[in-house]
């Protein structure tokens, strides 16, 4: 069943009480692009999590390369990394911040500002709700940037200039940062640098917004590997990171008090025998925390490996297609019930099954038809 990003547009003009329920396990499901000829920006579609339906809503807010979004916790913002490189005639990026109407969908624009180096491509809201963190993939930058009590972004109050290199020099001739995320207690931010083949730790103060370097400063990945993106382990023990270029998952142990990581493993997320282009993407974690899962761009699947509760490795256990080609992101629902993969080059968003017992992906027949998807975000309705 294709249901059209644009074909329900007219929902934003019906009164949100014939829209919105309130009921538990619905939510609105976000989805950044990048714009062009076919996307105008952020996409929008209510879902519910008990019967797996899911409506169209359109386009929720126009912005330029809305390419990843991050959720305030309190619901009621969002922010997008505009992953341009001239933001204000700057060589820089910018970040939008849009106030969310959580019975409607719709997003309203409040401000931008730049992003404190060019091409962002990652964002994260720390769970004070007072700072967003944004890594800056072209410049190899990593910044907080300051909420104000309505949810408009203020001033940089942090900006750290990685630098260095790494043994690719076509794809690592200098530093890329890829992500950054935070750990439970908001004491720590990692961020993935794909340039330098590091997860740089640092020790997060969201009161003042400042960054500063962990001791150790970082934990390796393979030489050539090409971290990208990172999350950690719901138990708090373990993390794992995704590498672009050797297309790998790695484990790692993590030390939640002094903020260290212990690599565990690499694995492969391709099947054995496979030579052709890939490049890998996104990983989650399930909220189980019994599966890892992460997306193969070139093969087009999502790797599923089983997780050791235990010593926190991984086992592949098996890939399955994506339905589409060039998965560049893929989300879990909050309730672990069902996988949203977008396929940033067939234009769609494959909705799949989660076996809670086994972590295996059915399609339900469900394909989301949006322009050049690229990030998959869910914001409960209350």
């Amino acid at each position: 069943m294709l249901i059209s990003g644009f074909a329900l547009m007219t929902l934003f003009s019906v009164p949100s009480a014939a829209v919105a329920k309130g009921a538990a396990g619905e939510y609105l499901v976000y989805v950044g692009t990048y714009t062009g000829q076919k996307s105008k920006g952020i996409y929008a579609y209510r879902f519910n999590a008990r019967t797996g339906s899911v409506t169209a809503l359109g386009v929720a807010g126009e912005t330029v390369n809305p390419s990843f979004l991050a959720i305030h916790p309190n619901h009621k913002y969002l922010y997008a990394a505009n992953e341009v490189g001239d933001f204000a005639g700057g060589h820089a990026g910018a970040v939008s911040a849009f106030v969310l109407d959580a019975r409607t969908g719709k997003l309203t624009f409040l401000n931008q500002v730049s992003s404190q180096g060019a091409d962002p491509c990652y964002l994260v809201v720390d769970s004070t709700g007072r700072n967003v963190l944004v890594a800056n993939y072209g410049s190899g930058t990593v910044a907080v940037i300051r909420l104000e009590k309505d949810g408009r972004l203020g001033a940089a109050s942090s900006v750290i200039q990685h630098s260095g290199s790494s043994v690719d020099r076509a794809r690592q001739e200098g530093p890329h940062a890829h992500s950054i995320n935070l750990s439970a207690d908001n004491r720590f931010a990692i961020a993935a640098d794909l340039g330098l083949d590091e997860l740089l730790v640092y020790r997060f103060d969201a009161d003042r917004g400042t960054l500063q370097a962990n001791d150790p400063p970082f934990a390796k990945v393979n030489p050539g590997a090409g971290p990208r993106h990172f999350v950690f382990h719901p138990s708090g023990r373990f993390a794992y990171v995704i590498s672009e270029i050797q297309c790998t998952i790695t484990a790692f142990a993590f030390d939640a008090a002094h903020g260290t990581l212990r690599q565990l493993q690499t694995l492969s997320t391709l099947p054995q025998g496979f030579a052709g282009q890939n490049d890998d993407a996104e990983v989650r974690v399930h909220p189980s925390g019994k599966f890892v899962y992460g997306s193969n761009r070139g093969h087009d699947s999502i790797a599923l490996f089983a997780v050791d509760p235990e010593r926190g490795t991984l086992r592949l256990v098996e890939n399955i297609s994506t339905q589409g080609k060039t998965p560049r992101n893929f989300n879990l629902d909050p309730t672990g019930t069902y996988l949203f993969a977008a396929n940033q080059d067939t234009d769609n968003v494959v909705i799949f099954r989660v076996d809670p017992d086994t972590g295996h992906l059915t399609p339900t027949g469900q394909v989301l038809s949006v322009p050049s998807p690229v990030c998959v975000r869910f914001v409960p309705i209350d």
